[in-house]
């Protein structure tokens, strides 16, 4: 099956390969480039992300892939689908805004205190498909912060993020795909 591969491989010669190695660095350079971009323009650390669960239905369904911004100076409010991370979290977790406190800061734990930084917000969230508040989800905050929240929801395609899903439920297809990207890109003889 690899025969026919191996033997091409030989006969293009060191430098060939060597090109098509770099080559495909580029393409993997330009990527994480235009990823870094997005992200700088964006102000997120993760501009586009993935609906991994079914807690924001039916506003979106698992696979969904989201865009995201995080402008600096606007603030959130009731109704805003966020994506946040808590401290001790792997995972960014979408859900929609429940209740916002502004230029406010926590005090000594549990009291909410007016601040003179117009930046101070506290937010509390909810799924549209949960019963309850995502306090239990916070780890012991018991508000999101600003500096918590990864982005706002500015737009969605569905489904598009199920390839995602499939390669982390699946490793092996995961480097199945990179593999076949990789050896497709030294057997390519442009």
């Amino acid at each position: 099956m690899f025969a026919d591969e191996l033997k091409t491989l030989r006969r293009l010669g060191f430098r060939h390969i060597l090109l098509q190695i770099l080559n495909f660095a580029s393409v993997l350079a330009s990527g994480l480039t235009i990823w870094k971009g997005l992200g700088l323009i964006t102000n997120s650390e993760s501009p586009i992300v993935v609906v991994l669960s079914g807690s924001m239905e039916p506003a979106f369904y698992r696979g969904d892939l989201l865009f995201l911004t995080n402008p600096a100076n606007e603030k959130y409010h009731t109704g805003d689908i966020t994506v946040y991370k808590v401290p001790g979290a792997d995972i960014p977790i979408v859900h929609r805004v429940l209740e916002t406190h502004d230029g406010a800061k926590i005090a000594r734990g549990r009291s909410i205190v007016a601040s003179s930084n117009s930046q101070d917000q506290l937010l509390l969230t909810k799924g549209d498909n949960n019963y309850i508040d995502d306090i239990e989800l916070y780890q012991g905050l018991e508000w999101l912060q600003r500096r918590h929240i990864i982005g706002k929801v500015r737009g969605f395609l569905p489904y598009v993020g199920y390839v995602t899903i499939a390669m982390n439920d699946f490793p092996q297809l995961k480097y199945a795909l990179l593999g076949g990207l990789g050896l497709l890109a030294l057997i390519q003889r442009e």
